[in-house]
C-alpha cells in the first residue's frame, strides 16, 4: 500500500510538471539577424514596433482601379496567393493585390498580445504603411475569414467590399442549439476535442497539439480525411507545381513556431468573440460596397449550417453555395475570378450551381 502510495504521489507530481510546462508558451523563434531566421520578404513597421511581410501582385499600385488586400488561411502564407486570372481580370479590372503574412506567421514578427482587434489594426496599419488610401477591398479564405469579420467590425470605415471565402466559423457563437448541434455532429470526434480544448483551456492546446500519445486534429494535420476527394485532387495539383518550382516551402508558414501560428489562429477563432458576426451591421447602407459569404456545400472543414444561419441572419450579405465543392471552392475553374469580380464591381455572376442568399440550401 505505502509503495503504491508513493507512485501515485510520483505521478501526480509527474503530471503536475508537465501540466505547468504545458500552460508556458515555447518563445517564438528570431526572425533576422544576428542568429536569427533569415527574412527574405519586403516588411513594413507597425506602431508596436512589429513587422508585417507582404507580397504585391497585380498592376502597379500607382495605376490601380482597385486595391484588394487578401488574408491567407491556416498553416499557410502570402506566397499561397489566391486563384485570380491575370490577363482576363487583373489587367482588365485594374487590380492591385497585396498579401501578407499574417502576425506569427512566415516573415511576420509574432504578436503576443493577438487578438480579433490586433489582426484587423494590422491590415489597416498595412494599408497605411503602402498608401492604399482611405477604403481597400479585403478578401478573407478559411481562417483569414475571421479576420474578415474583424475588419468588418473594427474598421468598416476604411473598407470598399469583403469576401469571406469558406471563413472558418466558432461553434461557440450564439447559435440556435439545433445549427450547433448539427454543425458540431458533423466534425470529427479528433477535431472536437481539439476545438473544444482550445475554447475551455486555451493554455493547453499547444501541449495537446504537440503530444504523440493521443491523436489530434485531422483539419489540423491537414490530414487526407478531412477533404473531400475532389478537394485532395485540387490541393495536391497546387501544391505540387510550387512545390516543383520552388516558389512555395509549406513549412514556412510556422518556422516560428506552431503556438505563434497554429495555436494562436485557434484559441482566437474558438474563444470568446467581443461581438457576435450575426449582428454585424451593414458597413454599406447605400449599397457603395459589397458583402459576400462564398461556401461549398460538401466542405468538410466548416460546416454549411452555420454559414447560412448567418446569411439568413444578414440579409445584406450576398451569399453563395456551391452543390459540388468543398473547401477548395475558390480553386476551382473561375470561381476566384467570380468572387473578385462580384467584389469590385458588384455585377459578377455566381458560380453554376451556386444559391443566393435567400435560398441558402443545397442545390440539385
Amino acid at each position: 500500500m505505502v509503495a503504491l502510495s508513493k507512485v501515485t504521489l510520483v505521478f501526480a507530481v509527474a503530471l503536475l510538471g508537465w501540466a505547468y510546462q504545458a500552460t508556458r508558451p515555447p518563445p517564438p523563434a528570431i526572425l533576422g539577424a544576428p542568429g536569427g531566421l533569415p527574412i527574405t520578404s519586403p516588411r513594413v513597421r507597425l506602431k508596436d514596433g512589429r513587422h508585417l511581410a507582404y507580397m504585391e501582385a497585380g498592376v502597379h499600385k500607382e495605376d490601380a482601379r482597385y486595391k484588394v488586400i487578401f488574408v491567407h488561411g491556416f498553416a499557410s502564407t502570402k506566397e499561397s496567393g489566391f486563384p485570380v486570372s491575370q490577363a482576363e481580370l487583373v489587367e482588365e479590372l485594374g487590380i492591385y493585390m497585396l498579401f501578407f503574412d499574417r502576425a506569427g506567421y512566415g516573415d511576420s514578427d509574432a504578436n503576443p498580445k493577438r487578438c480579433l482587434k490586433s489582426d484587423a489594426t494590422d491590415v489597416e496599419e498595412l494599408a497605411d504603411a503602402l498608401q492604399l488610401g482611405d477604403k481597400f477591398y479585403v478578401v478573407g479564405c478559411s481562417m483569414g475569414g475571421y479576420v474578415a469579420w474583424s475588419c468588418l467590425h473594427y474598421i468598416p470605415h476604411r473598407l470598399a467590399g469583403v469576401s469571406l471565402v469558406v471563413p472558418a466559423v466558432n461553434y461557440w457563437w450564439p447559435l440556435p442549439d439545433d445549427v450547433r448541434r448539427s454543425a458540431y455532429g458533423k466534425l470529427d470526434a479528433r477535431d472536437r476535442r481539439t476545438f473544444w480544448i482550445a475554447h475551455h483551456a486555451p493554455s493547453l492546446l499547444c501541449a495537446w497539439l504537440t503530444q504523440t500519445w493521443l491523436p489530434t486534429s485531422p483539419i489540423v494535420r491537414g490530414e487526407r480525411g478531412a477533404f473531400t476527394a475532389k478537394d485532395w485532387e485540387i490541393l495536391t495539383e497546387l501544391w505540387r507545381k510550387p512545390r516543383e518550382s520552388g516558389q512555395l516551402d509549406r513549412a514556412k508558414a510556422t518556422r516560428q513556431g506552431t503556438y505563434e501560428s497554429l495555436c494562436r489562429d485557434a484559441t482566437i477563432l474558438f474563444g470568446s468573440w467581443e461581438f457576435d458576426p450575426t449582428e454585424m451591421r451593414n458597413p454599406f447602407p447605400d449599397g457603395e460596397g459589397v458583402v459576400s459569404i462564398w461556401q461549398g456545400y460538401e466542405d468538410r472543414i466548416v460546416q454549411v449550417e452555420i454559414q447560412r444561419h448567418v446569411a439568413r441572419r444578414l440579409p445584406w450579405v450576398r451569399y453563395h453555395e456551391h452543390p459540388e465543392a468543398g473547401h477548395a471552392l475558390p480553386d476551382m475553374d473561375g470561381v476566384g475570378d467570380e468572387i473578385v469580380r462580384e467584389l469590385l464591381r458588384g455585377d459578377g455572376e455566381a458560380p453554376r450551381g451556386s444559391q443566393p442568399q435567400s435560398e441558402p440550401r443545397r442545390g440539385s
